[in-house]
């Protein structure tokens, strides 16, 4: 099947543009978000929501662009793999 050539360049354009924004950004822009639905109330134990919303979809890019290779996965993250097995089983990854 052959992608028309307009397809591939919108989708080239589309990619150019998230990288324009940083992970920064996007967790920035998340954060005033989730604020603004909180509507003046106040969250509670945001960091460690922060953290398991975060992490868990981080191994799981992680895992997939290293195809389950668990070594290559800790190198990448800066962790070591013992480490890295917690938090698979924390998250039911592993």
């Amino acid at each position: 099947m052959m992608v028309k050539s307009g397809s591939k360049r919108a989708q080239q354009k589309k990619r150019k543009e998230r990288r324009k924004k940083s992970i920064h950004h996007c967790i920035e822009s998340a954060l005033d978000s989730y604020f603004e639905d909180m509507d003046g109330h106040d969250p509670s134990d945001l960091y460690e929501l922060i953290l398991s919303q975060t992490e868990k979809p981080l191994l799981e890019v992680v895992l997939k662009q290293t195809q389950g290779n668990i070594t290559r996965s800790a190198e990448i993250l800066g962790i070591n793999r013992v480490t890295l097995r917690k938090k698979l089983k924390k998250y039911d990854l592993g």
